[in-house]
């Protein structure tokens, strides 16, 4: 009896880590952001963090000779709480602008506005979440499973920042889509459920998909 217990805890123990292994963004998680999710395939960012993309057929990036950068936006925009205030919401938004416009700049002039040869870069923060991390293999075994549901019950188990987004780009002039993006990240960890998020808590996430982008867009020119 007891092996038969023991297998069985195995076997959650190998769902639930199955769950929790994704790096993409499930489709339930979709914001509705982007006009078509079903273009959407799994592959690599430049850095080879897994994204969903999808790229035009005809898209051709040496003849963008400018990027505008709309302000990025948080959709659907989340209410504000004692975790996760107003002002980080507003600050989160406005240092990936920041990042944004610091990184894109290195390949192509910053357009005023959008026109004829511009790279229109639409960004949007589908998620902004502080809560448990998620437990570590060990942890699902059963007399440490229970520790652990135990220290998340009473909150002081550690938690995880996590942002997602989602980016289409378009043609300046026909203000066709020539591409997407979804994509996850994880920032710092707060101590406990007490600790309240800051932008500062995920600064390297936006940092990291704006280089990315980046990236992407250089190679995409040197096709």
């Amino acid at each position: 009896m007891k092996s038969k217990c023991l297998a069985a805890s195995l076997c959650v123990a190998a769902l639930a880590l199955s769950g929790c292994a994704s790096k993409y963004v499930e489709p339930e998680q979709y914001s509705g952001f982007l006009k078509d999710y079903s273009v959407l395939k799994q592959g690599k960012s430049a850095s080879g963090t897994e994204v969903l993309y999808w790229l035009d057929d005809g898209l051709d990036a040496k003849r963008y000779t400018r990027v505008y950068i709309e302000p990025s936006r948080l959709y659907p925009q989340p209410p504000p709480s004692e975790k996760i205030s107003q002002d980080t919401l507003r600050d989160i938004t406005r240092y990936y602008d920041q990042a944004l416009q610091r990184e894109l700049a290195k390949v192509l002039p910053l357009a005023a506005q959008p026109g004829p040869g511009t790279l229109v870069v639409r960004p949007a923060i589908t998620a902004v979440e502080a809560s448990d991390k998620d437990l570590r293999p060990y942890e699902y075994l059963p007399l440490m499973f229970v520790a652990a549901q135990v220290s998340s019950a009473t909150g002081i188990r550690d938690q995880q920042t996590r942002l997602a987004s989602e980016a289409a780009f378009l043609d300046g002039g026909s203000r066709r889509t020539v591409a997407e993006v979804v994509r996850k990240g994880t920032g710092k960890d707060l101590e406990n459920d007490a600790q309240t998020m800051h932008a500062q808590d995920v600064k390297a996430v936006l940092d990291g998909w704006a280089v990315d982008m980046t990236r992407s867009l250089q190679m995409l020119r040197q096709r």
